[in-house]
């Protein structure tokens, strides 16, 4: 059967003087499978872009500001963690500076700026609690990996760095 999977970016905006990250509280809509769970910001692809452009339009639409310095900290390979099932293919980044005022809110809930060293408290997906670190760790080589989920639950954790 051939891998078909909803292709994703998700990002995290650092602080001008990088101790703080924006992320969303989603606490908006009641049938969000991410309800009440703090995430980064991003969403699906577009067909007609490339991740940059896709990472750079859901940071303008979600929290109203333009990305001027990013960077591909790794992917993941999600299969089996859509609400029904579906496999998901994920483009990770760290925002390192952007230009204007964050939004405080959008449709899907509360932007707040957590401190970095609280982020691993915050109600999240389980499979975060992995991946996080690598996004804000000091080795500059993206990472790849693979977190298969099951009914709503992650089953493994495995990357690689070249």
């Amino acid at each position: 059967m051939p891998y078909t999977p909803i292709v994703a970016t998700l990002g995290y905006v650092l602080s001008q003087d990088r101790s703080q990250v924006l992320m969303i509280h989603r606490n908006a809509r009641q049938n969000d499978q991410h309800l009440g769970k703090y995430n980064g910001l991003g969403g699906k692809l577009e067909a007609d872009e490339d991740v940059l452009d896709g990472m750079r339009r859901e940071i303008r639409e979600e929290a109203g500001i333009e990305c001027e310095q990013m960077q591909l900290r790794g992917t993941i390979n999600w299969p089996g963690f859509g609400k029904h099932g579906e496999d998901w293919l994920g483009f990770v980044f760290l925002i390192e500076r952007y230009f204007g005022n964050p939004h405080t809110n959008n449709p899907e809930g509360e932007l707040e700026w957590i401190e970095l060293e609280r982020i691993m408290y915050l109600p999240m997906w389980e499979g975060d609690r992995y991946f996080l670190p690598l996004v804000f760790d000091s080795d500059p080589r993206p990472f790849h990996g693979v977190m298969p989920y099951w009914e709503g639950r992650m089953q493994s954790w495995r990357y690689s760095r070249l």
